[in-house]
């Protein structure tokens, strides 16, 4: 019995090819994330990435499809990770005021210390609304503004349409994307989610009277 278990083991064990494959692949994405931050998303070239991870173009290939493929790779964790925290912190808040200000706390505290994935988080916001934009970036952008419109329309009373409910939602992302670039500005390399925090009550304050204001029978 043992000896089938230690053969199983060692059968479901990566091999060291598919490890070294998953560093690279980690490398790559990594380094992505800091010359996305510096250069921005059209002026970033492959060979930009590749230097920072110092591995060569072939390597960069052999996972990626091109710049494109990498942006969504990226956007699709940063975004998946942020949707599973939105979903634990606000399970069971069917208050509005209270549901926008827990989402708020959650871009917060998710942002906090990771200014590379915030710069992506806002230029794919930014890309979307572009005529000619990176193919697929908005497959996760779809997803994340999904979870936000379900969790409004459970603390909402009145029934609105799907397409309301989707301007809603990009109207709290906007919010929350524009507050946390003015705190960026307006902190001067201080503490800008102590300054964001600050700024909560009235961002949630004005989110609420948006929505009123969107569902005047509220």
């Amino acid at each position: 019995m043992n000896v089938v278990r230690a053969k199983n083991s060692k059968e479901t064990r990566p091999s060291r090819q598919t490890r070294r494959a998953q560093v690279s692949r980690t490398r790559l994405l990594e380094a992505a994330r800091t010359v996305f931050a510096e250069r921005g998303l059209d002026s970033a070239r492959i060979t930009d990435i590749t230097e920072q991870a110092d591995l060569g173009k072939g390597t960069f290939y052999n996972h990626f499809s091109g710049k494109e493929d990498l942006i969504q790779d990226l956007l699709d964790d940063i975004l998946d990770e942020l949707i599973e925290d939105i979903r634990a912190r606000c399970d069971g808040i069917d208050d509005l005021p209270s549901l926008l200000d827990a989402i708020i706390r959650v871009h917060i505290e998710f942002f906090k210390n990771r200014w590379e994935d915030y710069v992506l988080y806002f230029q794919g916001r930014a890309d979307l609304h572009l005529e000619k934009s990176y193919e697929g970036i908005d497959t996760p952008f779809i997803k994340y503004l999904s979870t936000i419109e379900n969790l409004i329309d459970t603390a909402i009373a009145c029934r609105i349409s799907r397409s309301t409910l989707h301007k809603i939602a990009c109207a709290v992302a906007g919010f929350v994307s524009g507050y946390y670039s003015f705190a960026i500005i307006a902190t001067e390399g201080e503490d800008v989610d102590k300054t964001l925090g600050s700024l909560r009550a009235a961002l949630v304050a004005g989110l609420v009277k948006f929505i009123k204001e969107t569902l005047p029978s509220m």
